[in-house]
């Protein structure tokens, strides 16, 4: 089992401090979620029958032809490397783990690549993961070199696949409006903006023929009917996502300005920062031991992301720990 962010039962056990003592900046969710509606009388009774009407939000909200609701994209992420005979693959790094680690499990050829030498690598393999924007670096690469690439891949049968899952905040950087084309696939995740991690829903953009592979692989009930009904409402709901998009992008600015004051030079997305950190451990300590858990990457280049505070509160603690850092 990989590490992820959002870990605070290791926090408690390792540090001794209560669960609400915590501030947890540790994963890129947003810490204002989507306010949830009162669900139907039997939404936890009935089998959760597929509901035409979530495709159907999903499409119109994330702009794509055709989308298959998933158990948040983790399951995606886990089926994909199944469905296909041993091949090449490039997975974009550093990422979420999780791509790397299940197209090694599942026998393909896999490799990690820099995102400044993707292109040369497109010709060179079969199938090719990224993150877009990335997580944890928050780099992005281009829609139209994105489509070119996933056409090259195509012409021998292969795949592009593009984990958007921080890509609310930044609309004209997707690619699902193209995902009909054959060789391309896009993960989106209900889970990040909508902060709604706990609901496990994502959704799953490509061809109509691998949509059905794919939903053949994963098997009946995926998604559960209270999910269903939640995911429905929060993907309509425009003045929502209009007013949390901005709000959103204004807390990245604001603690992308406030690292620099403390004079560490981070990049990210609207949801989190991250830097290469020399004293990674270091600095993971000094704050695990202030009650603020954050992610210690340690594999490859080391690294910290931070995610938004929920609070005025959660603010003023992350810049005070700042401060007893520099001094």
């Amino acid at each position: 089992m990989l590490e992820h962010g959002g870990n605070l039962r290791d926090a408690v056990i390792r540090f001794g401090r209560a669960r609400k003592d915590w501030l947890d900046l540790s994963t890129g969710i947003n810490p204002q979620p989507y306010p949830v509606p009162a669900l139907a009388a039997d939404a936890w009774h009935r089998l959760p029958e597929a509901a035409p009407a979530l495709a159907t939000a999903a499409q119109e909200y994330y702009n794509a032809p055709r989308m298959l609701p998933v158990a948040g994209t983790q399951a995606a992420i886990q089926a994909l490397p199944r469905l296909r005979s041993p091949s090449r693959v490039v997975v974009a790094a550093p990422a979420y783990a999780e791509h790397a680690h299940h197209w090694a499990q599942a026998g393909h050829a896999m490799r990690e690549v820099a995102y400044d030498e993707l292109d040369a690598a497109v010709a060179g393999c079969d199938v090719m993961v990224i993150c877009n924007p990335n997580n944890p670096t928050g780099a992005t690469i281009a829609p139209e070199v994105l489509l070119d690439w996933a056409a090259q891949l195509a012409l021998r049968g292969g795949w592009l696949i593009v984990d958007e899952a921080f890509c609310d905040t930044t609309p004209p950087m997707s690619v699902a409006a193209w995902s009909d084309r054959p060789g391309l696939i896009v993960l989106r995740s209900v889970g990040k903006f909508f902060g709604l991690a706990g609901l496990r829903l994502g959704f799953v953009a490509a061809h109509p023929e691998l949509l059905k592979e794919l939903a053949d692989a994963l098997g009946p009930w995926t998604v559960s009917g209270p999910a269903q009904e939640i995911g429905c409402a929060a993907l309509a709901d425009r003045d929502w996502q209009t007013s949390m998009r901005h709000r959103l992008l204004q807390g990245g600015e604001r603690l992308h300005a406030l690292l620099a004051r403390y004079e560490i030079s981070a990049n990210g997305s609207a949801l989190y920062q991250w830097w290469p950190e020399q004293h990674a451990q270091s600095f993971w300590l000094h704050m695990a031991q202030r009650g603020i858990w954050v992610r210690l990457f340690t594999r490859g280049a080391c690294g910290i992301r931070l995610g938004l505070p929920p609070d005025e509160a959660g603010w003023q603690r992350l810049e005070q720990a700042l401060l007893e850092r520099k001094q």
